[in-house]
């Protein structure tokens, strides 16, 4: 009996931390649900002339925190009698369960004090158990009032985004690790992924495509602004008219913030050149405004163009991907040339331009999953199809970041290569000789002085440097010349000036000789930079010199 407690202690200790994974999952739905139902409530609370039930507001916040999931609903009441499907996601409204359960799943895998942390597949089974289970009893209570759900989108996209997330809060707890691959992959991705090399490209790629698509929505964001500012009338009285209290006007406000990032998609749609769909018959770009729309009253659909062909202002929207193409190339220059490696740890073009083109895959690939979920239907009809169509838009984001993204990567690449061996040649240039380097002239290296070349005195044979002074003589107005004192190179002790006697007086002392003075370093003779040759074999003693030919 002692011997198996403990095992027994173990399992009781895993069931429990797995039990707390699954209610952590359930708390976290429930947690997005109730924020979502205390808006819907204080909104109908406040609302002066409601002729609906506390259940149709509580079916109401169900059905909408169904819809931020990705799950497509049905009116039943409609003006028509037909019940009218709407299919698009508030986007900034998904945000809240797409966080709520990474945070979950992320936050399981921290053990507590005295229990064991759960298993990655446990944490991962467990919460998304919980937030599901959450989600079918928020779709069957919805089933029969005024927004139902269908049941085919529930699986389709609501749990890919609810596993998606959870998958991301689990891989972020474990360090965001990059492999190792499963079993049955190749071994050559496996030998891939096992190179910091490949890992870092990989990291490359990621980071790349993740700007460019924050470029495009923050472009595409701010074109919608610009169109509100040059539409703000028909903005406003499109407000206005939605609804005449203060209650409406609030909820009319919260829905179009919940749609901003919904219409940023639309914009940067509208830059790269596919545009939206404003209905089954008409289609807004950049080049033209065509066929007969279906634009219901809201604030924001006020600011779609006029109809009819773009002009100059329209067209302008193409800089959106170009801005979005030269981030692409931005990012992937900065780890394939960064400012602090030499030429030698740069990475080659090849390899620049592969980084390049899957950055601008992944950014196509982003574009377009975002742009399939902000569109959808809104009714039946002429506006069965609303919004951007998600397989052009995300083609158009993918040639336009690799047109641009491509070359460029390769222009800062080499220009940065430029840079790094300029500044490598003026900081030789410089090293070798400083007063030429600041006076901004070319060096001309210095030939070696043979035997023959050398100036010599009247009265010797001492070797002269000659410069040639800033001043004119007042006689004949040439340059005056003459020796420079101290340019005597320092002497070489010789064993003859090594063995004087003890009493014998030394010969003169040379200028190079005496102690250096204050502020020039000890031991280093003027001019000590200059060449050396045969002139230097002298001896110590000035009388002793002579022409190095008569040595």
């Amino acid at each position: 009996m002692t011997e198996s407690s403990p095992s027994l202690s173990a399992e009781q200790d895993r069931s429990a931390v797995l039990a707390l994974a699954l209610l952590r999952g359930a708390v976290a739905a429930g947690l997005g649900l109730g924020s979502v139902t205390v808006v819907v409530l204080a909104l109908w609370i406040s609302a002066p002339a409601s002729d609906s039930s506390p259940g149709s507001a509580l079916h109401a916040a169900a059905g909408l925190w169904l819809l931020a999931h990705g799950a497509e609903l049905t009116r039943a009441h409609t003006l028509s009698g037909v019940p009218a499907p709407v299919g698009i996601v508030p986007l900034l409204l998904a945000v809240v369960p797409v966080w709520l359960v990474h945070r979950a799943a992320r936050d399981v895998l921290v053990p507590d004090e005295g229990h064991p942390a759960p298993s990655a597949r446990g944490a991962f089974g467990m919460v998304v158990g919980g937030y599901l289970l959450v989600g079918a009893v928020a779709a069957y209570y919805v089933r029969g009032g005024s927004l139902s759900v269908q049941l085919p989108s529930l699986l389709f996209p609501s749990a890919v985004v609810v596993a998606g997330s959870a998958a991301a809060g689990v891989w972020t707890a474990s360090g965001r690790p990059i492999g190792p691959p499963p079993s049955w992959a190749p071994v050559s991705l496996h030998e891939a992924l096992a190179r910091s090399r490949f890992r870092e490209r990989a990291g490359t790629v990621w980071r790349a495509a993740a700007a460019g698509v924050a470029v495009l929505l923050g472009g595409g964001a701010l074109l919608v602004a610009v169109a509100l500012v040059w539409h703000a009338h028909p903005a406003q009285r499109s407000f206005v008219q939605l609804s005449g209290d203060w209650s409406g006007r609030v909820a009319v406000l919260l829905l179009a913030l919940v749609l901003v990032p919904n219409a940023a998609v639309w914009g940067a749609a509208y830059g790269l050149g596919p545009g939206f769909a404003l209905g089954t018959a008409s289609t807004v770009t950049p080049l033209a405004f065509s066929g007969r729309p279906a634009i219901p009253g809201f604030p924001l659909l006020a600011a779609v163009p006029a109809e009819g062909p773009g002009t100059v202002l329209n067209w302008s929207a193409g800089a959106v991907p170009v801005a979005a193409g030269v981030t692409v190339a931005w990012f992937t220059v900065r780890r394939a040339a960064p400012p602090d490696a030499g030429r030698e740890d740069a990475w080659g073009p090849w390899g620049t331009a592969l980084v390049a083109a899957l950055a601008a895959v992944g950014c196509g690939a982003g574009t377009a999953v975002l742009a399939a979920a902000a569109g959808g239907p809104l009714g039946t009809r002429a506006l069965a199809e609303f919004g951007p169509v998600w397989w052009l838009t995300g083609a158009a984001a993918l040639v336009w970041t690799a047109l641009v993204g491509v070359p460029g990567a390769l222009l800062l690449r080499a220009w940065r290569l430029r840079e790094r061996d300029e500044d490598g040649e003026e900081a030789a240039y410089v090293a070798g000789d400083p007063g030429v380097a600041a006076a901004g002239k070319t060096a001309v290296p210095v030939p070696e002085p043979s035997s023959g070349d050398a100036s010599r005195e009247s009265g010797g044979g001492g070797r002269r440097w000659w410069r040639r002074s800033g001043g004119r003589d007042g006689g004949g107005g040439e340059e005056a010349a003459g020796p420079v004192p101290g340019d005597e190179p320092a002497p070489r002790r010789t064993p003859a000036a090594a063995s004087l006697p003890a009493g014998a007086a030394p010969g003169p002392v040379p200028p190079a000789a005496h102690p250096p003075a204050q502020g020039e370093d000890e031991g280093v003779a003027p001019y000590d930079f200059l060449p050396t040759g045969p002139w230097r074999e002298r001896t110590a003693r000035p009388e002793e010199a002579g022409p190095s030919g008569s040595a």
